[in-house]
């Protein structure tokens, strides 16, 4: 059919292409959990919903965990509809608080899932427990109660200071027993003037031992040491100077508004490279996987980088032992001189290098990937069973000679797993048949949990 060729058809098809690849990014991005994937309903009622947005998150942790449906009127209240995951595991004895982003900051709604002993929330089931969270308004009532009390602790110093009123409260009384004292003082001395005259020539003829030590002119005399620390203020000042006229990288630094926001600037994205290296997983994986044909075992090492939950990228290097295959063929002369008869056919299985570059897609327990597989274009999907201990696997690539390759593998104790499944290549004998293998496979915590266990 000639219009299939047509650039008309072809630019179609790729619109539809892109749209649908458009669609369900957005999809798999949103905060909704009942966009992709299972997810519970419930609902709860609050005496007031200020700053609660209709499809904001809802948050268990800190991370976001779905989304509120609705808010309505219900009896007086406000009545809040909430969605989230199926895996946050909601209980009987599930709590609500509402939370700010910050003392101005944007509420949202954060979710205590409850005690896992206690029987499971239904689907649409209503969470009785509130929690009162810190708010404006809080804060507000807060500033209000602490201004009655100022106004009343003003009353009573009014009080206390008055003519009337100076034995009434303790301050009164502070008042009136400094008074006494300081009569008493003025009793005190003038029943003592000469002993506070010889006081005051003692202090005199201190004053004039300070004087010679201040007169000494030697090089340990107090007077060279106040020159010296007079010098150190002098250069104090005028490196104090040079700052603030902006010489020098300091003065740079403190002056130079453009200077000081580039190294603020620097400060920020170390700190925010550094934060984000903390959030990314690592992991490690080395299997080994023993092929029926050529009797022959396969090596895989690869490392599993992976920023989010829902996503993650991995790189692989393969030893294949059926990766360059030679083949040689000794013919037989006939008898006579004749023509050759028959002849023998030899197989010679050579070690390849192959890489592999995917970038894989979660969506619960279902994962999409597709990249490189094998130095060829593919894809692949993975599905878990059984708390993912078990995974199924299933890879296609090579698609001018269309190589399949199915599995499973089952993780046994901390990582390592055991596999077993079959290749299937038509156009090349030698790639197909069965495998049995086992790896190893190791994520952040587990080399951490390595190295502080090293006898080094």
């Amino acid at each position: 059919m000639n219009w299939l060729r047509g650039a008309e058809f072809k630019v179609g098809l790729l619109v539809v292409v892109v749209g649908s690849l458009i669609a369900i990014m957005s999809m798999s991005v949103s905060d909704d959990p009942s966009f992709m994937g299972r997810s519970k309903k419930a609902w709860f009622v609050l005496p007031n919903a200020g700053g609660l947005v209709k499809n904001s998150a809802v948050r268990s942790a800190g991370i976001p965990v779905g989304v509120i449906k609705n808010i309505s009127l219900q009896d007086g209240m406000a009545r809040i509809d909430i969605t989230v995951k199926s895996d946050v595991q909601l209980t009987t004895s599930a709590a609500i608080e509402i939370k700010s982003q910050g003392i101005l900051g944007d509420a949202h709604v954060e979710v205590y899932p409850g005690s896992p002993t206690d029987p499971p929330l239904e689907d649409n089931a209503q969470i009785l427990n509130i929690k009162s969270g810190g708010s404006l308004d809080n804060l507000m009532a807060s500033v209000s109660e602490v201004t009655t009390s100022l106004k009343e602790v003003a009353k009573n110093l009014q009080e206390a200071t008055s003519e009337d009123g100076t034995r009434k409260h303790v301050l009164g009384r502070i008042v009136k027993n400094i008074e006494v004292l300081t009569g008493d003082l003025a009793q005190m001395t003038s029943e003592n003037k000469d002993k506070i005259g010889d006081i005051v020539n003692d202090v005199h003829e201190v004053t004039a031992s300070l004087r010679e030590v201040m007169n000494d002119k030697s090089d340990t005399g107090l007077k060279k040491t106040w020159e010296r620390l007079s010098n150190s203020m002098k250069n104090l000042e005028d490196i104090t100077a040079k700052v603030n006229n902006g010489e020098g990288a300091i003065g740079k630094l403190v002056s130079d508004e453009q200077t000081s926001e580039n190294v603020t600037s620097t400060i920020e994205g170390i700190s925010d490279l550094l934060g984000a290296a903390n959030r990314i997983q690592t992991a490690f994986d080395f299997k080994g996987e023993y092929l029926a044909e050529p009797a022959a075992v396969k090596s895989y090492i690869g490392v599993q980088i992976q920023p989010g939950l829902d996503r993650y990228y991995y790189i692989g290097v393969i030893d294949d032992p059926v990766g360059v295959v030679e083949k040689t063929r000794t013919q037989i002369a006939g008898t006579g001189g004749g023509s050759p008869a028959d002849y023998t056919e030899t197989k010679t299985f050579e070690n390849k290098i192959k890489f592999t570059v995917l970038f894989a897609k979660n969506f619960w327990d279902l994962t999409l990937k597709g990249g490189l597989i094998e130095n060829s274009g593919g894809l692949g999907i993975d599905y878990y069973f059984f708390r993912r201990k078990l995974k199924f696997s299933m890879e296609a690539f090579d698609f001018g000679n269309f190589k399949l390759k199915t599995g499973v593998s089952y993780t046994m104790y901390r990582g390592i797993y055991l596999t077993a499944g079959y290749n299937v290549a038509p156009e090349e004998s030698q790639m197909r048949g069965g495998y049995l293998g086992a790896g190893l496979f190791l994520t952040n915590d587990d080399i951490k949990l390595l190295l502080t266990k090293a006898p080094f």
